[in-house]
This record gives C-alpha cells, sequence and structure tokens, in this order.
C-alpha cells in the first residue's frame, strides 16, 4: 500500500487563540480514537520537530530557517490512494484547524 508524508504546517496570519487545558484534553482523548479507528493506516505518528541544522557539501550550518516555526510536525500514513491518505489525515484531531493545515506528500520508494 502506498506511504504518504503529512506534514503540519502553521498557516500564515493565522490568529486563532490556542486551546485551553480543557480543549486539549479533549483533543488528545479525540486523537487517542482516531489513532484506534485508523491503525492500519498509521505507519509512524511521527512527532514535533526540534533544533536542526542544514548540512551542505560544505559541512553543517544555519539553521537559516526556523524550520519549526513553519512545520508543526510530521507522520506517514498508508492508503489505497491519496485521497485515502488525505482522509486519514483529515480527520487526525488538531492536526487541521485554524491555526494549522497538513500537506499529503506520497513517497515514491525505489523499486
Amino acid at each position: 500500500m502506498p506511504k504518504y508524508l503529512c506534514v503540519q504546517r502553521s498557516l500564515p496570519n493565522a490568529n486563532a487563540e490556542k486551546p485551553s487545558p480543557a480543549q486539549m484534553q479533549e483533543m488528545y482523548a479525540k486523537f487517542g480514537a482516531w489513532m484506534e479507528k485508523f491503525k492500519d493506516n498509521l505507519v509512524d505518528t511521527g512527532g514535533r520537530l526540534g533544533a536542526g541544522k542544514l548540512v551542505t557539501a560544505e559541512g553543517a550550518d544555519g539553521p537559516f530557517v526556523e524550520v519549526k516555526e513553519l512545520i508543526g510536525g510530521y507522520m506517514i500514513v498508508s492508503g489505497q490512494n491519496l485521497e485515502e491518505a488525505i482522509e486519514v489525515a483529515r480527520q487526525c484531531p488538531g492536526l487541521v484547524g485554524p491555526r494549522s493545515g497538513v500537506e499529503v506528500i506520497e513517497i515514491h520508494t525505489p523499486g
């Protein structure tokens, strides 16, 4: 089954307020239910991004752009096609909302 990289991205000019602790608890409960529903599609639930550097032929430098400010996190899902992968990502609580969206990209592997 094809695999898809899901990259959570901050939306430009997102002025939505951060969720309250109670809203976060509710989202975590929904996230657990989502994980159970799509357990066969979840290859790697990923995580948030931390510090890093740009590696070039000349060495390692930077970071030049704070990638973690643009990209909130990632996960890898499987699906019969792009539409199925989009549906898995769309239903993930907290992934798509007023402050962020998700880019779903097919992963091509050799062979």
